[in-house]
């Protein structure tokens, strides 16, 4: 199986100073990272590792999912999926992730909203970036759209 990269550059301190990400393996952007931009409400176009993170966890989730909804017995039409991942601070100092939520609405074909659920149950579980990510709380909120 591959190996993906992407690299960071950075200059400065914590709250002084910026960085750029860089997708290395697929080569398709380098984006702007900043401290104080990562821990204020408006991002100001720039990413985070959380947003990064909500990125490959919506990616993967839905390529699980897709694969859960066939070993069900349906066929996934469109499935909408977002992943919500939060920082906040950590009682033993610093900072930490404290909760992604996931929201899917899925058009599928061969399965009941009891069958999507528990086709989604089973991604959640599955997925490879949810298991990575086993110690912050997850959260699911599937549906037929």
């Amino acid at each position: 199986m591959p190996t993906r990269t992407a690299r960071t550059e950075w200059t400065g301190g914590l709250q002084d100073g910026s960085g750029r990400v860089t997708l290395a393996s697929s080569g398709v952007g380098t984006y702007d990272v900043s401290f104080p931009k990562r821990s204020a409400d408006d991002a100001d176009g720039t990413t985070s590792p959380e947003e990064l993170i909500a990125a490959a966890h919506s990616a993967c989730f839905s390529m699980a999912l897709s694969a859960e909804i066939g070993r069900a017995g349906g066929t996934p039409q469109s499935l909408d999926v977002s992943a919500d991942v939060t920082l906040g601070p950590d009682p033993a100092g610093g900072f930490r992730l404290t909760g992604i939520q996931i929201t899917v609405r899925g058009k599928v074909d061969g399965l009941d909203a009891d069958g999507f659920e528990k086709a989604a149950q089973t991604a959640k579980a599955g997925c490879p970036v949810s298991k990575a990510l086993t110690g912050v709380d997850i959260t699911l909120d599937a549906a037929l759209a």
